[in-house]
């Protein structure tokens, strides 16, 4: 019996990039069944709602999703699409792994970088947001918990021990956000103890900022709170390209949302240019997940090889060809 994966296509680029992903799983033997359902831009259009009630039901009921990027509407009172997912699903820990691919346009070439962010805490959570009546002052509320904090750095270490890697990096900012931060930081030493397999290290945030600029290849796991790691992954993305050639992974106890982390690029949608490597990337981390590491390696090294050789790639990558003529080249190898 086949498992049965969630597909949320999503808005813009979103069902194009999807479909070369689940195009590329197929040739690559995976045998999934998919349910698709709509989120977004494309469900409020469809049903009035960006999380319709079946869309919650099939995330829950499958366990495992793929998911394009979604459009929440600014300044018109929605809530963060993927805030609510994480926050509905327990999805606690954010997983953003970057890595060189040679061919690209990145700056560096020996990058391979795994940022472990919580992600359900913190000031990104959006606890206590007011703004007062006459718009001259706003608030709004971080919180971290000693177990919020055990959960996400033990989930780092577990996840270097299993991968082989060496270092896991604890970024804070506890020398001015001591209550917050330096609960944070304080767990992280605790559980750090507890792996003496694994170097640890500590790094004030913008420290960790110009470090990863200047002399990334010091780095192999960051772990931190939520919105630190939101601006450190995109910063580690830069290095190796942009975030067209990043993926990530929402993991919680009972379900998982696996996605492209980039927006929906609504200018292009329908135009068949889109780089489809970070949903592809996306796929292969569920793929990982699902501890089915063949077909993870094979689709890696097709689109490591197609990215290196040139051969039909996107304007992104240096290339002029379109979404379905980089995908083809990426089936033909498999």
């Amino acid at each position: 019996m086949s498992r049965k994966i969630t597909v949320i296509p999503g808005d813009g680029i979103g069902p194009d990039i999807v479909k070369s992903a689940l195009a590329i799983l197929e040739k690559a033997g995976c045998d999934f069944d998919y349910e698709f359902v709509d989120a977004g831009l494309t469900a409020l259009e469809k049903t009035g709602e960006l999380l319709p009630q079946a869309t919650l039901d099939a995330i829950a009921k499958n366990g495992v999703t793929l998911k394009g990027p979604l459009t929440t509407p600014v300044g018109e009172g929605f809530t963060s699409i993927n805030v609510s997912l994480r926050k509905r699903f327990g999805l606690y820990a954010n997983l953003r792994p970057v890595k060189s691919f040679k061919g690209t346009q990145a700056r560096y070439d020996n990058i391979d970088i795994i940022t472990v962010r919580e992600n359900t805490e913190g000031m990104y959570s959006g606890l206590g947001q007011k703004v007062s009546e006459d718009g001259s002052e706003a608030e709004a509320m971080s919180k971290i918990t000693r177990a919020g904090a055990e959960r996400i750095v033990r989930f780092a270490y577990d996840l270097a021990r299993r991968e082989g890697r060496k270092k896991v990096t604890a970024v804070h900012k506890a020398n001015i956000l001591k209550s917050t931060s330096g609960l944070f930081l304080k767990v992280a030493r605790e559980i750090a103890d507890e792996y003496p397999d694994i170097e640890s290290a500590e790094m004030i945030v913008d420290a960790a900022c110009m470090r990863l600029v200047m002399n990334p290849e010091d780095f192999d796991v960051l772990v931190t709170t939520n919105l630190f790691g939101d601006i450190l992954s995109d910063l580690c993305a830069g290095l190796v390209g942009g975030l067209g050639m990043a993926p990530g992974a929402n993991i919680g106890k009972d379900c998982a949302i696996f996605e492209a982390v980039h927006g929906s690029a609504p200018d292009i949608a329908g135009k068949n240019l889109a780089n489809p490597s970070s949903v592809i990337l996306a796929a292969v981390q569920m793929l990982e997940y699902l501890e089915m590491p063949e077909p993870a390696e094979k689709i890696t090294r097709a689109l490591a090889e197609v990215i290196e050789s040139g051969d039909r790639t996107t304007r992104d990558l240096g290339g002029s060809h379109g979404t379905t003529d980089f995908t083809d080249a990426i089936i033909e190898r498999l």
